[in-house]
């Protein structure tokens, strides 16, 4: 299951590239984020792996990072591992020029274990992209409305 787009941000491609490449913002855009952790290799660099830990109402989420290609400030991908499933993100950014930069993400589930989340992939496979708009949305907020 693959979920692509784009979203347009009012603000510099260098300002995106070094908010979204700084782990400390992540609560400012990610509900539930608890803490990353880097594990192994040097933070932020492509091979480095991190523990990600989530808390949603009850429920608490680690995901394992790799960055697969850190190519900032024009790329990042990653895959996420979680027990249950396992997912890759790919960012581009884009110089619109005018102090505007495109955000284009591509997130791709190649793995789900739990049958009930396996079930709501195939019957209602927006389920999985509305999270990932959402915090694409916060992001964007953050950013334009950051100040240093």
């Amino acid at each position: 299951m693959k979920h692509e787009g784009y979203i347009d941000i009012d603000q510099t491609r260098d300002v995106v590239v070094a908010l979204f490449a700084n782990p400390e913002n992540l609560k400012h855009y990610q509900d539930g984020f608890i803490s990353k952790t880097t594990t192994l290799g040097e933070p932020g660099q492509t091979g480095a792996q991190a523990v990600m830990n989530y808390q949603h109402g009850n429920h608490k989420m680690e995901l394992t990072e790799t960055i697969t290609d850190n190519s900032l400030p024009d790329s990042f991908e990653a895959h996420y591992h979680h027990k249950s499933m396992d997912n890759t993100m790919l960012c581009r950014f884009e110089d619109l020029g005018g102090g505007m930069t495109r955000y284009h993400y591509a997130y791709e589930y190649t793995r789900i274990d739990w049958v009930m989340p396996k079930l709501i992939s195939i019957l209602f496979p927006s389920m999985y992209k509305k999270p990932a708009e959402k915090w694409l949305a916060q992001f964007k907020s953050f950013v334009e409305n950051h100040r240093p």
